[in-house]
């Protein structure tokens, strides 16, 4: 029979464990990273003591992100992923979250549906290995100083409200965090960081095109050699072209997904998604 519980530091090996088998690329401070951010929103499922599903939330005010739905390949089609995912759905609703989204496998997808979720648009994730692009020498590491412009410039342009996430970010490693020096506003940022298979780059938030490709690129000049993923939105074409100058190619797609209210977003800011944790 399956229990729940909340997610504790003591099943972190497990929670990654499964996200290997999966293929997915989170590491250790990925999943620190959940529990120190939404601590009674991490959920693990076991039958006869054996953990063999996680969950995770995260609410930024009135939306709220899932992710991390993973279920041990032995155990799956026992309607333990919809458990899991009530159960999720039941802690939000307690917390009054107005809009609900994840990014959905095929795997997940027919789940997601099932349980009232509604398509959005796709996501590519683009990988290869970083060229190492030329870089714009007005990109800088973000400052402290910088950090509230960079979350209006996020907020206005994701329609949520994830300071609380890009401060964790920055304070935990500040020289992955890039912008253009001595523009005011902010004209974009971006980020990346370890993963399990390929660094990760992203978010990407941009308010011009030009400004979008010199970040990217000095994301990428940082990472020359190493293997990178960025999940752009298919319909980005500014962005879409970037990936395919640089040698980048399609590894699978994902499909964003919201339940109750629909959030405005600037969509063509949207450069890169932070990966399917927190859109």
């Amino acid at each position: 029979m399956l229990s729940l519980r909340q997610m504790t530091p003591g099943d972190i090996a497990r929670g990654i464990r499964l996200s290997a088998q999966a293929g997915w690329n989170q590491t250790e401070a990925d999943w620190r990273r959940f529990l120190d951010l939404e601590p009674d929103g991490c959920f693990v499922g076991e039958v006869d003591g054996e953990l063999v599903a996680t969950t995770t939330t995260r609410v930024f005010g009135p939306i709220a992100w899932i992710g991390m739905v993973l279920v041990d390949p032995t155990m799956r089609r026992r309607g333990i992923g919809t458990a899991m995912m009530e159960h999720a759905l039941a802690y939000l609703a307690a917390r009054g979250v107005a809009t609900l989204r994840l990014d959905a496998t095929p795997l997940g997808q027919p789940i997601y549906q099932r349980l009232g979720f509604i398509a959005e648009y796709e996501l590519a994730r683009w990988e290869g290995v970083s060229p190492g692009a030329g870089c714009d020498g007005r990109v800088c590491a973000v400052t402290a100083a910088q950090i509230e412009g960079l979350a209006d410039l996020d907020r206005r342009a994701t329609g949520t409200d994830r300071q609380g996430l890009l401060r964790y970010l920055w304070e935990h490693s500040p020289q992955t965090m890039l912008a253009l020096e001595g523009v005011t506003p902010l004209a974009g940022y971006a980020a990346f960081r370890g993963g399990a298979r390929a660094f990760q780059i992203g978010p990407i938030v941009a308010r011009a095109g030009d400004v979008g490709r010199a970040l990217a690129d000095a994301a990428l000049a940082r990472l020359a050699g190493q293997n990178v993923f960025v999940d752009i939105p298919r319909d980005h074409g500014s962005a879409t072209q970037w990936a395919q100058e640089r040698g980048l190619h399609v590894q699978r797609h994902l499909v964003r997904m919201f339940r109750g209210q629909p959030v405005q977003e600037i969509h063509h800011w949207l450069w890169a998604s932070s990966g399917p944790e927190n859109g």
